[in-house]
């Protein structure tokens, strides 16, 4: 599930770097008991000494430090403020942020939904003690406690952005708007070869969303939590979509880059996308469609 991907990040995400690697930690007791069981990791109950540098895993445009665009720095303050040098890996999927986690190289990754409760089951994200996080109480309380961040009332990271997955179209070759997903899934002969959607397993979320509106007589509620009927109906749509998709992306440089040259003519996208897109003179606009949206939400997590 990711609309500040270029924008500057909370205080709360630039705290977080306060008590991560840059600081060692000392535990304190704290467990999880019903339902979910993550393994029994201990929060820091204070900072301990500090390190002089911290490693990350973040989606581009998080952990900008001036290279990119010199307006664009947040990193370099941040060294100078506290004298903890930041290395930042960017990574393309939530599949790499996982295997870059598993390597045990990394002190901190800004997780999307579909990554987060991954590394919280295989023990590598550890609880946070928000007390030791000053920012944390202007953290957007909708983001805050979340299925995706948090088991059981204890928090697994500081989440700090959240957005829609929205359907972004050609305006000169795509006439009329379209105002319904159906646009790339039963429609989307009309647009062979052209198509695009979203390069992850989280997508399948999208189709079923589609087919909640669609095909009531399957019973979807969440198309998050999907019994296996709604599963595979979801997958056999995503299927015969397939047969008129030009180009799967999860690079946003990728889709921008494709609606530009005019291989891509509609498809899912995130907001910033589309601004990015329109910005560099694609002739673009996202529109969020009558069945509704899925949506994505990041967190910084800690080793």
């Amino acid at each position: 599930m990711h609309l500040y991907r270029f924008l500057k990040p909370t205080a709360a995400a630039c705290s977080l770097l306060l008590v991560s690697a840059c600081g060692m930690f000392a535990e304190s007791s704290t467990s999880s008991s019903s339902g979910f069981n993550p393994p029994d990791i201990k929060e820091q109950s204070k900072l301990g000494r500090t390190e002089g540098q911290v490693n990350l895993i973040s989606w581009a445009g998080y952990v900008e430090d001036g290279s990119s665009d010199p307006k664009a720095d947040w990193v370099t303050p941040f060294e100078k403020r506290t004298g903890c040098q930041v290395h930042n890996k960017v990574a393309a999927s939530s599949d790499e942020m996982v295997k870059l986690m598993k390597s045990g190289a990394y002190d901190a990754v800004s997780a999307s939904g579909d990554a987060s409760l991954r590394l919280i089951a295989s023990g590598e994200a550890a609880p946070v003690n928000t007390d030791l996080v000053p920012n944390y109480k202007n953290v957007f309380f909708g983001l805050k406690d979340q299925s995706w961040n948090s088991v059981n009332g204890t928090e697994y990271g500081i989440p700090h952005g959240r957005g829609a997955n929205l359907l972004m179209y050609n305006t000169r070759e795509v006439s009329p708007e379209p105002l319904s997903w159906s646009a790339v899934f039963d429609d989307a002969s009309k647009y062979k070869g052209h198509v695009t959607a979203y390069d992850s397993p989280i997508y399948i979320a999208d189709a079923a969303l589609y087919l909640r509106e669609t095909r009531p007589g399957l019973g979807i509620e969440n198309p998050y939590a999907l019994d296996q009927e709604q599963f595979d109906s979801a997958v056999d749509l995503l299927k015969k979509q397939h047969a008129h998709v030009g180009e799967y992306w999860s690079d946003y440089l990728k889709e921008i880059s494709a609606f530009k040259s005019g291989d891509s003519v509609i498809g899912t996208t995130w907001q910033v996308i589309a601004n990015l897109a329109e910005s560099e003179g694609a002739k673009v606009k996202a529109v969020l469609p009558q069945e509704g949206a899925t949506g994505w939400s990041d967190t910084w997590m800690l080793a």
